[in-house]
């Protein structure tokens, strides 16, 4: 019993840390993107409800295989971890969720901000694209020279109108270094975030059952922490998996699988319950190998 009191407690301090960590880390980048961006009209910044959405996968995804390492260190049951994980992931990410819809109406986190003044020369890139301004940042309509690899310089005096759409000029951060693995996953965070919303915005069921069965899932892989006798090669390999169940999960939401999967099962459920379906399955297949196994293990002890 005192070992299942601390796994609640690990995992309680585990969601609450990954979840406002993640939040800040959203604002900071919200607040980073404002004060690099030249932009044709100033934007406002993102409220701390889009940035809490945006941060529950992710609380979710790293709490529970943080927690499940801890479960694996500390030896404890199997059925007792998942059941224990499972509760308790689904209640926090539920009142999480209630938490934010509360929140809805908190303006921005940061006021919008005054575009960038710089003098003529300014070079300013995305994508291997640049543009170079000849005039104030400030005259977001003035002449520049646009550079696209493998093609001459282009020169726009005017950059609008039918004969000056060589390159669409929206607003255009600096340069971004960030490597493109790091990218897909905050870009799939905000995806799952995005089905989350959309969920629970509809009908709670539909998000009941969507994160009940996604909590099942990830909870079901505490086998792979226990793969060797490092735990740090454990929570890489768990990672590693984890990684592949986000990219799963985005693989289903789209449209099109979630349409092949609704004629493939003829219409004998909800579009909404296909991912929680699959989802569901995956995860009880996965209890059942994992209890077979340790039915084998044991049986296999006892005859030694």
């Amino acid at each position: 019993m005192k070992n299942f009191a601390k796994l609640a407690l690990f995992f309680s301090i585990s969601f609450v840390a990954f979840f406002l960590a993640a939040i800040l880390l959203r604002l900071m980048t919200a607040w980073i993107d404002l004060a690099r961006i030249i932009p044709v009209d100033v934007r406002p910044g993102e409220g701390v409800s889009g940035a809490a959405w945006k941060a529950l996968p992710a609380a979710i995804y790293l709490s529970l295989l943080i927690t499940l390492s801890y479960s694996a260190r500390r030896n404890i049951p199997v059925p007792h971890t998942i059941i224990s994980l499972v509760t308790l992931a689904f209640l926090f990410s539920t009142a999480a969720t209630i938490g934010i819809s509360r929140t809805e109406a908190i303006g921005p986190a940061f006021k919008p901000v005054s575009p960038i003044q710089a003098s003529p020369g300014l070079i300013i890139s995305q994508a291997d694209n640049s543009i170079i301004l000849l005039k104030e940042s400030s005259d977001t309509k003035g002449p520049r020279l646009v550079a696209i690899p493998g093609r001459p310089l282009i020169y726009q005096d005017i950059p609008i109108g039918p004969n000056n759409t060589t390159l669409a000029l929206p607003a255009i951060s600096f340069g971004n270094d960030t490597p493109w693995f790091v990218r897909s996953i905050g870009i799939d965070f905000s995806l799952s975030a995005e089905e989350l919303k959309t969920r629970f915005a509809g009908a709670y069921l539909f998000f009941a059952a969507y994160a009940f069965s996604l909590i099942l899932l990830l909870s079901s892989l505490r086998f792979l922490l226990e793969t060797s006798q490092w735990p740090l090669a454990n929570i890489f390999i768990g990672a590693v998996v984890f990684r592949l169940i986000l990219s799963l999960e985005i693989f289903l939401n789209s449209g099109e699988i979630n349409l092949l999967l609704a004629s493939f099962l003829g219409g004998r459920a909800p579009p909404l319950l296909i991912t929680p379906l699959v989802f569901f399955a995956l995860g009880m297949l996965i209890i059942i190998y994992t209890l077979l196994t340790g039915i084998v293990k044991s049986k296999r002890g006892r005859d030694d």
